[in-house]
Parts: C-alpha cells; structure tokens; sequence
C-alpha cells in the first residue's frame, strides 16, 4: 500500500469552501492523503514577519509535509493564504519546509498547467507533447492571473519545484492526484524556495 502523506489545504474560506469540503470528500472515497487542515483562527498582525511563520508552521501547518493551495479568482488577495504558502516554504527549527502544490479551480476558468516534478508530463499529460519554458513573470501572470504572487515568484525558479494542475484533471485521474502528491513530497528537501517577498499585511 502507498504511503499516505500529510497534507495542509489552504484556501479562500469565504469563496472555496465548497472544493475543499469535496476534496477531502474525494479523500475519504479513495484514501489519498492525510489531512491535517485546520482553521489559523486570528493572528496579531503587529507581530513580526518571523513571528506570524512561526506560529502557523509551528501551530498550524504542524507535522504537514506537503501544502495543496487551492486558487480561485480572490485567492491570491488573502493575507492568511500568503502567510500559509510562506510558513510552508520557511525550513523552520521546528517543522521543516513542504512541497508546495497548486490546483487551480474551475471558477479560474485556467487552461494552462505547471509540470515541476519528475516522470509529471508523462504520468499526467501524456497526451502533451510540447512544452515550453518558462522564464519571465509578466507571461507567468498572463497565463495564472488569479495565482498568488508569491507562487509566481517559485514558478520563476526550477529548483522550487512547484507544480500547477487544474481540478478537472485530478478529480478524473485519482492515481495521478496521488501520484503528484508522492512527488511533491518527495522533492521536498531539494527545493529551494523564493521567500524575499515580505508577507502580506493586508487582504485585498
């Protein structure tokens, strides 16, 4: 039997409550992950930056190696999603860095996708047989315009190993949703993630 890994979701409440409650509906069904989301609740934002990382990695993201951010139109404007995808790229004293991995939701209306891990564009995109790289941020953002910044800034490194695929694609092929999140554990260590962004104080 496959390892399970653990798994934190992070998400607009307010807007994509309805594709994380079916996510881990689709994980009970077929055993996929553990789960380990929980609601951060309120964070003092006077705080320092290292402060608030060390709280959600320490408290919140908890023993999660793997992070799944789910992307809709508003969730890029969320303060709580960027201190989430930080804490999750912070290598900390306590908890240490995870795999980050990207599913952009329908609501995106995304047709693009990110193939960052190895055996991912014959495993899941068979059917592709060209592919481009990559190198510019303003092309990034033409492609992914609801995608939060500081995921871009990953995107523009290839040892940040992060991948982006749309719902439609994992919620018909279970085994290679599974099979993204073995790679983005197992690449985990050997990411060197962008964090130069400060966090982001506000929503927008």
């Amino acid at each position: 039997m496959a390892t399970k890994h653990r798994v934190f979701i992070s998400y607009h409440h307010a807007n994509d409550q309805w594709y994380k409650e079916e996510l881990l509906r689709i994980n009970r069904l077929y055993d996929i992950f553990i789960d380990l989301s929980v609601d951060t609740g309120d964070i003092n934002e006077n705080l320092d930056d290292n402060r608030i990382r060390e709280i959600i990695r320490d408290d919140y993201l908890k023993d999660s190696s793997v992070t799944i951010v789910l992307v809709g139109t508003e969730t890029k404007k969320r303060k709580h999603v960027d201190w989430e995808i930080y804490s999750s790229m912070f290598d900390g004293r306590v908890n240490k860095k995870s795999g980050v991995l990207v599913i952009n939701l329908p609501t995106t209306s995304c047709t693009y996708f990110t193939a960052s891990h190895s055996g991912e564009k014959e495993r899941i995109y068979p059917e592709n047989k060209d592919w481009i790289t990559i190198d510019n941020r303003n092309e990034y953002e033409r492609r992914y315009p609801y995608m939060p910044d500081r995921i871009i800034d990953n995107l523009l490194k290839p040892d940040a190993k992060i991948s982006v695929v749309n719902w439609n694609k994992i919620i018909n092929d279970i085994e290679g949703f599974r099979f993204l999140i073995d790679q983005t554990f197992n690449e985990r260590i050997s990411c060197n993630y962008d964090l130069s962004r400060p966090m982001r104080r506000a929503n927008s």
